[in-house]
């Protein structure tokens, strides 16, 4: 089973390579309308795994591969997530687009199809045998914001999912009211940012309200940072902590594709 998860792990890095590829190559041969202009990630290791939807936990350390790459508008953002053990916990590959992008206010809107690796025991040939199985997942989001500083803003973040598996969760409702705090100055190199959000999460038949945020500390010189996420329930009929948490340590890299002159 673990040779099969290499390949199916190798097999998507492939295509994305193939897919960084064709966009380097359609970027030098129409230098006008360039499809990539960015090309940056950031590499997370954290005592416990929080998902998009900070109530839904890993449980134990992991580490993150999340990267970024596309134009001023339209972008993909792959998301791997694996535990310290190495086994796959979930991929998520996010396209998205920036309908409107002003100085004041923008709307960006996405979707993206995941993979939710899960242990679980099947019978093979008559014999109980631990195998990794994938769910399959679709979702969309719609995410308007408004900027009121060059260092705050206020948003609404929309996300909506579908599992086509008949296992729960099926189907699930996000909605979040969030404010971001950014680059804010904390000695010479440190930037300090923070993201409060209000939201309400509904799974299958079951509903709650939560209060999360997210705070973060990097360094203009060096490409690390610290984060931390926290998630407290307020009233939820979904399973789950009450509480959950997370320290993690940040590692951000870039590369600026730029045209030729």
């Amino acid at each position: 089973m673990k040779s099969q998860s290499i390949k199916g792990i190798a097999l998507i890095f492939a295509l994305i390579s193939v897919t960084l590829t064709r966009y380097s190559y359609a970027q030098s041969t129409t230098e006008n309308q360039s499809l990539i202009k960015h090309f940056n990630g950031t590499i997370t290791a954290t005592n416990n795994g929080i998902s998009i939807i900070p109530s839904f936990t890993l449980g134990r350390p992991a580490v993150f591969f999340d990267l970024n790459v596309g134009g001023e508008r339209l972008t993909f953002e792959p998301m791997f997530r694996f535990g310290m053990d190495g086994k796959p916990w979930s991929f998520v590959l996010w396209w998205r687009y920036k309908v409107i992008k002003d100085k004041r206010f923008s709307l960006t809107a996405g979707a993206h199809p995941a993979f939710l690796f899960k242990e679980m025991e099947v019978l093979v040939d008559g014999r109980p045998e631990k195998m990794m199985v994938s769910k399959r997942y679709l979702a969309m989001e719609l995410s308007p914001s408004f900027q009121f500083t060059p260092k705050s803003s206020i948003g609404i973040y929309f996300l909506k999912g579908h599992g086509f598996d008949p296992d729960p969760p099926v189907n699930s409702t996000f909605v979040g009211f969030n404010w971001v705090l950014k680059n804010v100055a904390m000695g010479e190199n440190v930037r300090f940012k923070m993201t409060p959000q209000f939201y309400y999460l509904k799974v299958d038949a079951n509903d709650g309200v939560y209060v999360t945020s997210t705070f973060t500390f990097t360094h203009q010189k060096l490409p690390i940072g610290i984060g931390s996420t926290l998630n407290q329930k307020l009233n939820s009929t979904i399973p789950g902590d009450d509480f959950v948490w997370n320290i993690a340590l940040l590692y951000n890299f870039a590369n600026q594709f730029t045209k030729k002159k």
